[in-house]
């Protein structure tokens, strides 16, 4: 795609070479550290479904190539190349069965002689063949009882020492880093609650992974995870496509096994489950525009569908995303006392080929001969029978805040939660807060230790209150190969006696643009897309954006959160570019344009025992019910003396219907 490049000078220097650092190898730590971006979930011709659906040429050792910037094979027998190597990676191949369908199409395996393999053997290699197996896959392994036979561990363990090999053969470190990685691929009743797990080193790992043919709970893979840290082998595991769980990803009832959100599932979960997969090909899944409204851009990237697209069911929106997720966490910590959504931010892909498309003038799609060429794409095939293939996004990444890149610092900035996401491009951002900031703190040449040394990196905890309210130290720079910044959005969440609320702040922005007087809202940048022609041009924008910012409606008495959400300008989305090629009309179905991301890890607030005394109490269910047993009473003298048999009702409606959370707020 043409792209004309006009870039303002100002503060460019600084940021081009924060840009050229990464991708430099370290010999030295580096105190402040430095952003890797990585790559937390693809797939192989080791998972059961890719291979299904003909991905059988590549294994992980292709992927590690791929990233590294080398050229493979598309299941269709094209080469593909990635646009922008990447730092690190970890292949996560499906744990149920991985690697079965590969050795029972490798002639003399033992797995190719047990009878119930035989209906994965592949002979012609044809489409309608691929189909066959695939159907056997997914209605006999992965929604059938556990076929015994082909989980001996003389199958799945070999296949795991294989990947781990791999791993370590790719793993240069401070040049490119490698995990032993693999996906818990857990779907009651359609509902995906799949896990991404991550072993800080590959010379400690099991012998097998732990699958969801062990179990599909995710309390039990957490206990699972927690064995193997006390045996010295420390892990961590990252949720995806909360947007396809049906509001099963961040429960606040119960969990899958009907027992009690409670502060033994909170403590597991937050010690486990470190980050969130916020962006891939299915789907995005930070906020909804029904839980956002007044959010001008959550509508980025949305897909909700259910896994095999069960008939008659629509998904719950509700517990499918990170936004409410967090509110919900602080709501429970203020009416409960204990929170299990503090989980940072990361993004991936998710693709099924082996080779993966970050950027929208290079999409090749994820699902093999499903969506691998672009008529297929753009004909609204149907993926898996799930979604329209136009509907797919592009693959997202994971930057990273560590010291050099190696294993130990890339998995240590995962624990720590100092982790952003990306939507493709490879925009930097780092994100501070703390009570001790100047107003000029970013102007100084040292404002990267300054950050660190007066305060917390994202994925931090506030330290106690020092002042009247928290200053953040929010700071962007684009990726050179895409489109200029928009503006950088610091996103606040907090909760007032048992309930939670949200607000967007823009706190920078490019141009001479004037917020609203009324609402704050910076109004829009313009747009230089040629929708006809699939062109942009970066005449508007900046290519770097900071400042300071404090909370003007900060009350120290709230549970509160802030992340950071970086815009870049309008660009023209894959669909119009393959529009372009096929010189037909941009489909109607998703947007011609949109606008490139990027989302830094939350800070939290957690307000002290005075600051929580000297708040004015909330309403209590004791004050509702007096107030409205009050009204009934006058409308009852109203009506001669007789009580309104409409208005008791009502109120007895009311007060039944008073939630929970509030009953405990009021009772603390």
């Amino acid at each position: 795609m043409k792209r004309k490049t006009m870039l303002p000078a100002l503060g460019f220097a600084a940021g081009a070479t924060m840009m050229l650092a990464t991708c430099a190898s370290y010999a030295e730590k580096n105190p402040e550290r430095n952003a890797y971006f990585g790559e937390t979930h693809v797939h192989t011709s080791w998972s059961l479904d890719a291979f299904a659906i003909g991905n059988t040429l590549t294994n992980p050792g292709d992927a590690y190539k791929y990233f590294k910037g080398k050229p493979i094979k598309h299941p269709l027998g094209y080469d593909v190349k990635i646009d922008t190597p990447l730092d690190w990676a970890g292949v996560t191949d499906h744990s149920e069965y991985a690697g079965v369908v590969n050795l029972a199409n490798e002639p003399g395996s033992p797995v190719s002689k047990i009878p119930e393999a035989q209906p994965l053997i592949l002979k012609a290699r044809t489409k309608e063949e691929m189909e066959r197996v695939a159907l056997y896959a997914i209605n006999t392994l992965a929604s059938g009882p556990p076929v015994k036979a082909l989980m001996a561990p003389e199958i799945a363990g070999t296949v795991w020492k294989r990947n781990v090999a791999l791993a370590d053969q790719a793993n240069q470190p401070g040049t490119f880093t490698a995990f032993c990685s693999y996906e818990w691929t857990s779907m009651p009743n359609n509902m995906n609650l799949h896990r991404n797990i991550f072993f800080e080193d590959c010379a400690k790992v099991p012998a097998m992974p732990f699958s969801a043919l062990d179990s599909f709970h995710p309390v039990d893979l957490w206990n699972w995870m927690d064995g193997q840290r006390k045996a010295g082998n420390d892990l961590l595991a990252i949720s995806h496509n909360a947007n396809l769980s049906d509001g099963r990803m961040f429960p606040t009832e119960v969990d899958t096994k009907g027992r009690p959100i409670d502060a033994a599932y909170a403590a597991s979960r937050v010690r486990n489950e470190r980050l969130i997969e916020i962006k891939q090909l299915k789907g995005t899944s930070e906020t909804h525009p029904l839980l956002s409204p007044n959010d001008e851009f959550a509508n980025f990237e949305i897909m909700s569908v259910l896994l095999g697209n069960p008939p008659g069911r629509i998904p719950h929106i509700v517990g499918s995303y990170a936004r409410q997720a967090l509110k919900d966490g602080l709501a429970m910590q203020d009416s409960e006392g204990f929170n299990p959504y503090k989980f940072g931010f990361g993004a991936a892909s998710d693709s099924h080929n082996t080779a993966v498309p970050y950027r929208q003038d290079n999409f090749f799609g994820g699902h093999s001969f499903t969506d691998g060429t672009i008529e297929a794409r753009m004909s609204g095939t149907l993926v898996g029978g799930m979604f329209d293939a136009r509907l797919e996004g592009t693959s997202g990444l994971t930057g990273a805040w560590a010291e050099e890149n190696t294993r130990a610092a890339i998995f240590a900035a995962m624990q720590r939660k100092e982790t952003f996401a990306v939507s493709g491009p490879h925009i930097q951002v780092r994100f501070f807060g703390g009570w001790e900031y100047g107003p000029d703190v970013v102007k100084q040449k040292d404002w990267v230790k300054t950050g660190y040394a007066k305060g917390v990196p994202m994925g931090g905890d506030l330290p106690p209150a020092k002042g009247k309210g928290p200053t953040f130290v929010v700071w962007a720079v684009k990726d050179p190969t895409s489109g200029n910044l928009d503006r950088i959005q610091i996103v606040k969440g907090w909760s007032r006696s048992g309930q939670s609320f949200e607000k967007v702040f823009d706190v920078v922005w490019a141009g001479d643009r004037r917020p609203d007087k009324w609402t704050g809202v910076v109004p829009p940048i313009g747009n230089t897309v040629d929708v006809e022609n699939a062109t942009y041009t970066n005449s508007i924008g900046s290519v770097e954006l900071r400042a300071v910012w404090s909370d003007p409606e900060f009350d120290p008495s709230l549970h509160a959160f802030y992340y950071a959400r970086v815009l870049e300008i309008p660009t023209p989305r894959w669909t119009t570019i393959q529009a372009k090629q096929l010189g037909v009309a941009p489909p109607d179905v998703v947007s011609p344009t949109l606008q490139e991301r990027a989302w830094s890890s939350p800070i939290w607030y957690t307000p002290s025992a005075e600051a929580r005394k000297a708040a004015k109490p909330g309403t209590t269910v004791a004050a509702l019910q007096t107030a409205l047993m009050i009204g009934t009473t006058s409308a009852s003298r109203r009506h001669s003396g007789r009580a309104n048999p409409l208005t008791l009702m009502l109120t007895l409606v009311l007060v039944l219907s008073v939630p929970a959370a509030l009953l405990l707020a009021g009772e603390q």
